[in-house]
């Protein structure tokens, strides 16, 4: 059944009077989102390959292995290093602790922007959504549609999502919003630096062949073709299923248990899938322990749908309530990889001379209804206040980063990319234009030099500046501005805008300045979701609660 029809078919149900509201909703997600499912292959094993010997002949000497191991949804708050917000604070993350102890620990770190996709972006380019078009995350087929449909079904007190008027414009596929191939990303300028270059995981930059991470600069490529961690009748599984939320409705909806190894059929993964990558990109170092790679472990953990394995799950404790439980053992298997591979680099004896880089793609979600993941900063994933993009940035290379450093300056996820290729001494094309700033120098202790004048975010018509400690927040929806020191307000309790317009009109400019001659959106934005600023989505929105809506 092809998309127009779905939604035709939706449109009608939607003005059926004879159906109870709620079995309508029910069977909204049920023709939407179990259509065009497609058939998975039993489970295939991987031949990783080694470094092509001819490349690798033209790496620097001692060049570095790198391994890029970036989260999901991952909370600030959810690592001990940060505070520990599950279970009082019990809850631990030894080994991610352990790469801030024994290297950098960038503690005022920033995601490219509030949602995962263009996040990603600026990691493989180092390059804003003003250079590269890629501003907004792509969501499947009709999934803008159905989630307003389901959440203006349920009474959480929330202002309706906005839709504009689409109509007139062509309107590309899931399939064909991915990051230009005209791009430059990291792991292209490392193959030419002489890296063997693999990713494992998410990828979510587009899957046309023009998009695909074998397109885009690497050799193998492992990809989570959807999104469940497990059958969700498996044995071995513990679900957490949030009926407050219309996001999850569609994934469980959608998602299949799926893996295609270089644009291969879909085959079901080897185990619960934070394990399974974490078990092949263990195979990936050993098939390439004697040349320089780059390894980019994009987990889906901890993401929703909620999934978790009964023995994290028994191993957490009696965390309240059942969903938090789930994501505090989804967030084990997370910190267990980290674990592994430390473990694997240092028993193939190449650990000092590789540098690990941890981050996630944007702060938690407010959705999962769990109060604290961002704590002590405001808002969510899907907003532009300090939760929604304060993230972990760890950096451990034992040979080059003292141990136990701790960076306060501003940096943000367009520095990923100049700074892994300054260790593998690669190469950028004077002709592109790079945002991102090297922080080797801050990591090893060479300069203390704050690496950027300003930061800039942008979602459409939500846009924000951070220079120095001051930080301005502009929209349109509502049209307000907030303006906030983050040096004597770091958790955004207080909007200074009126009492210093002067500071407002000079970011203001900063903003104006940014935006001017910037690419447009390669493709426009499906709706405009609203997001309370700080309530969860289990709890219900009232009268005089912040909101702000999310272009995508």
């Amino acid at each position: 059944m092809g998309k127009k029809i779905v939604l035709g078919v939706v449109a009608a149900a939607i003005v059926l009077g004879g159906l109870a509201y709620l079995m309508r909703v029910d069977i909204i997600l049920y023709l939407a989102t179990n259509t065009g499912k497609i058939d998975v292959a039993p489970h295939q094993e991987i031949s990783w390959k080694s470094a092509d010997p001819e490349r690798a002949s033209k790496a620097a000497a001692g060049a570095p292995n790198i391994v890029f191991i970036l989260a999901d949804d991952l909370g600030i708050n959810d690592i001990s290093t940060y505070g520990g917000g599950m279970n009082g604070g019990a809850f631990k993350t030894p080994h991610i602790d352990r790469l801030a102890t024994e290297g950098a620990n960038f503690t005022q770190a920033y995601a490219g922007t509030g949602t995962c996709a263009p996040s990603r972006a600026m990691l493989m380019t180092g390059r804003y959504p003003s250079r590269t078009g890629f501003e907004f995350t792509p969501t499947p087929d009709g999934m803008a549609d159905v989630v307003g449909i389901v959440s203006a079904s349920m009474d959480s007190g929330l202002p309706d999502a906005y839709v504009p008027d689409r109509s007139g414009t062509p309107e590309l596929t899931y399939q064909e919003k991915g990051l230009p191939g005209s791009e430059l990303t990291v792991a292209e300028v490392l193959q030419e630096a002489g890296y063997h270059t693999v990713h494992i995981g998410k990828w979510h930059l587009g899957r046309g062949e023009e998009f695909d991470a074998t397109s885009q600069g690497f050799d193998e490529s492992l990809l989570m073709a959807s999104g469940l961690f497990l059958p969700e009748d498996d044995p071995n599984v513990v679900n957490a299923k949030l009926d407050f939320d219309p996001i999850d409705k569609f994934l469980w909806a959608r998602m299949q248990y799926a893996a295609s190894y270089n644009g291969s059929e879909w085959f079901e993964p080897g185990g619960y899938l934070t394990d399974y990558w974490t078990q092949e990109a263990q195979k990936v170092i050993r098939a390439n322990k004697d040349n320089p790679f780059f390894l980019y472990l994009a987990h889906w953990g901890i993401h929703t749908p909620l999934q978790a394995t009964k023995e994290d799950y028994e191993a957490v404790g009696d965390i309240q309530p059942h969903r938090a439980r789930v994501y505090a053992a989804m967030m084990r298997a997370v910190d267990r990889s980290v674990g592994d591979i430390i473990q694997t680099l240092e028993e193939e004896g190449i650990a000092d001379n590789t540098i690990i880089v941890f981050s996630s793609d944007n702060g938690g979600a407010g959705y999962i209804g769990i109060p604290d993941v961002n704590a002590p900063y405001r808002g969510w994933k899907i907003t532009l206040f300090e939760g929604g993009i304060r993230v972990p940035m760890l950096m451990r290379w034992p040979n080059r980063i003292p141990a136990g450093t701790e960076i306060e300056s501003p940096v943000a996820h367009i520095d990923v990319m100049p700074t892994l290729v300054a260790a593998g001494e690669g190469t950028i094309p004077d002709t592109i234009e790079i945002d991102g700033k090297d922080l080797l120098p801050l990591a090893t202790g060479t300069s203390t030099e704050d690496p950027h004048e300003a930061i800039f975010w942008t979602s459409g018509y939500y846009r924000v500046v951070r220079a120095g400690d001051w930080k301005l927040q502009v929209s349109e929806r509502p049209n307000k501005a907030w303006l906030f020191n983050l040096a004597s307000d770091p958790t955004e309790q207080t909007n200074v805008a009126e009492a210093n317009p002067d500071v407002v009109s000079r970011l203001t400019a900063l903003l104006d300045a940014h935006s001017a001659g910037s690419r447009p959106p390669l493709y426009p934005h499906q709706a405009e979701f609203p997001v309370a600023v700080d309530k969860t989505r289990a709890e219900r929105f009232e009268d005089g609660d912040e909101v702000i809506y999310w272009p995508n």
